[in-house]
């Protein structure tokens, strides 16, 4: 997967096997990531917030739906999904979006150098079922509807300037972003059995009133080459986005996208997959599949939101499977992280680590209740790798 530069010294969040593909002249496909010894070792018996952690780690309760935010005045918002960090001075802020119909939004929670809470706050309000979305370059937070008609929104992490509808970027069932600050575009995923995956061109980058939504054209097979075309109309209607262009790939329910060091990957729930394209080339190929995993012992099902780290760590966070946020390494090595106990009805949401590298964010959205009103938002410091 040629990860092993990637995200050296930056967070932006083999064989030559061809899976269904024909093999491009210079493309190298590397075979998908398969179970092996995690870098932080066995996983340990559940602490007191009832996680499983390699030794060395520890976790925090930071917030937790419909409570006062520790430290602050501000109630956390219920169904917490997607979220990334911002660097604030000698501080920094964690996002988090609300996937209920008609009221989620996203809220924000600033912390001081030292990690303790200072504030919490609403950045948006009155959207719909806000699930994942992504960072931009410019320290915006991109927050997106998951429903046939939905928007994205942009944010401001620090909620001093008001929320944005992007309508140039699609109206439809949108999940994640991924800016890609080299092409000056930003990937966008879509949440459907028969979803597309795109990229909005903005007309200046940095200001994503206007542009242009293509989406990306393939073949059927599990690796090949692709290209862009054009939607002809963003908004979806009468037509939806997915259907306006022939040879538009078909993914099975996109979810997290995140991209570094010329690649993008994003997941795809109804198969369990994660792709990857390697944007020097215009290739794609699977960087992961349970279904390719001998013995079916694979380690990572209900793919859902991923990030990265400095490492050139992956982090993929399940809805579902064992509630694990496991990793896949550079050497396309994949193993659990990390294993919420006594939540089967909820899904882990939301990874993201703090400026530094040294806290890992994430939720779960529905907590031991299983009720959308039980989500608890948590953290986890120990020795992650540079």
């Amino acid at each position: 997967m040629e990860r092993r530069s990637f995200l050296r010294g930056a967070v932006i969040g083999t064989s030559a096997a061809a899976f269904g593909g024909t093999l491009m002249a210079g493309a190298a496909y590397a075979a998908p990531a398969q179970p092996g010894a995690g870098p932080y070792g066995a996983l340990g018996s559940a602490d007191a917030n009832g996680i499983m952690l390699p030794a060395g780690f520890t976790s925090r309760v930071v917030a937790r739906s419909g409570q006062t935010v520790p430290g602050t005045s501000y109630k956390w918002h219920s169904a917490p999904d997607g979220g990334a960090c911002f660097a604030d001075g000698t501080g920094w802020i964690y996002v988090s979006n609300s996937e209920i119909s008609s009221t989620g939004g996203a809220s924000a929670i600033k912390f001081d150098s030292s990690g303790t809470v200072t504030s919490a706050y609403r950045i948006l309000s009155r959207t719909n079922r806000n699930c994942a979305g992504g960072k931009t370059p410019w320290n915006t937070w991109l927050s997106c509807e998951e429903v046939d008609t939905g928007y994205v929104y942009e944010t401001d992490p620090w909620g001093v300037n008001p929320a944005t509808r992007r309508a140039a970027m699609g109206r439809f069932n949108h999940e994640a972003a991924a800016a890609d600050p080299v092409r000056r575009v930003v990937y966008l995923t879509e949440d459907k059995s028969d979803g597309r995956f795109y990229r909005f061109v903005p007309s200046t980058w940095g200001d994503l009133s206007s542009g242009t939504l293509q989406v990306l054209t393939a073949g059927t097979a599990t690796s090949g080459s692709f290209s862009w075309a054009n939607v002809p109309d963003p908004d979806g209607s009468p037509t939806a986005t997915r259907y306006q262009v022939s040879g538009a790939k078909k993914f099975n329910g996109g979810e997290g996208c995140h991209y570094a060091d010329d690649k993008v990957w994003f997941t795809t729930k109804g198969d369990n997959r994660l792709w990857q394209l390697n944007l020097t080339n215009n290739t794609y190929e699977l960087a992961y599949d349970d279904s390719l995993v001998p013995g079916g012992a694979a380690p990572l099902t209900g793919v859902d939101n991923v990030t990265g780290a400095s490492s050139g760590d992956l982090y993929i966070a399940e809805d579902g499977g064992n509630m694990e946020i496991c990793l896949i390494t550079p050497d396309d090595t994949v193993a659990p992280f990390l294993r919420i106990t006594g939540q089967s009805g909820s899904e882990i949401t939301g990874p993201a680590f703090s400026p530094d590298g040294t806290r890992l964010y994430f939720s779960s959205q529905r907590g031991t209740s299983g009720s959308s009103s039980g989500g608890i938002t948590y953290e986890v410091t120990g020795p992650f790798r540079a």
